[in-house]
């Protein structure tokens, strides 16, 4: 498996401390359907008005120096919305994808994608994969990882059901399990745990996400809804992230 190692760039923010920007961002994308109910607006625009602002942020990212972000597209437990909704949220992801997919190599974004694909309609896939393979290169300046039919619990027992198969076939034995062993079965196996998490929207809980990696991620939430959430707001939450200690279970 590729190893990726985080690379630093220019501090383009200018007030951010260019020493300490995460690495990893992981991002739960919430509020779009309560943006659009508070101007009226049929909750698809909200989902929209999300996805464009999706492009902004990547390139803040890029642009501050964050090698990885993992954004939270769409939940394993999201199928249980209206089946409009959900059929709005497959088409805005294609369209962006595509629409995107000449910048991304422009800029150099490689695309990942972690959770249960193969459960993705076959237009969806085979999106994905074209824009994952146009994008897979060595000199990336930053990883974007969707989280695309990905829930944290199903990540955990299926990494648990390979490596209780690899043991039964004898490729590997059960003294070789450690917390590092565990990792390479997860979906994102090859990145590092997320530095920072931020949750838009407001609410306080973690919603099934990333649940092993997080272990010791700093955590930001604002009552920021989605659509809204700007480079300005993706800056505020560094430097508060950059003003904590972070000690890891130390003292």
């Amino acid at each position: 498996m590729r190893k990726y190692s985080h690379r630093k760039k220019e501090n383009a923010a200018g007030i951010l401390n260019k020493e300490k920007i995460p690495a990893h961002i992981a991002i739960i994308m919430d509020g779009n359907g309560r943006w659009a109910q508070q101007k009226g607006f049929p909750r698809f625009l909200g989902h929209r008005k999300g996805a464009e602002r999706v492009k902004e942020i990547v390139k803040s990212c890029r642009n501050i120096g964050v090698s990885f972000l993992t954004l939270y597209v769409f939940s394993s437990e999201n199928w249980s919305r209206p089946a409009k909704e959900i059929k709005v949220l497959m088409v805005l992801l294609r369209e962006f994808l595509l629409k995107e997919e000449k910048e991304f190599k422009k800029n150099r974004v490689k695309l990942i994608v972690s959770g249960k694909t193969d459960q993705l309609s076959s237009k969806t896939q085979k999106i994905l994969e074209k824009v994952m393979k146009a994008t897979d290169s060595d000199s990336f300046e930053i990883v974007l990882n969707l989280a695309l039919n990905y829930g944290g619990r199903e990540e955990i027992v299926e990494a648990t059901k390979k490596i209780a198969a690899d043991v039964l076939a004898k490729k590997c034995r059960l003294s070789e399990i450690d917390e590092g062993f565990f990792k390479t079965y997860l979906y994102s196996a090859d990145l590092p745990d997320p530095d920072l998490l931020i949750r838009t929207g407001g609410d306080m809980r973690i919603s099934n996400f990333l649940l092993w990696q997080i272990a010791y991620t700093e955590i930001h939430i604002t009552s920021v809804l989605w659509p809204d959430f700007s480079k300005d707001n993706l800056i505020e939450a560094v430097m508060v992230y950059q003003k904590r200690e972070r000690r890891f279970g130390g003292v």
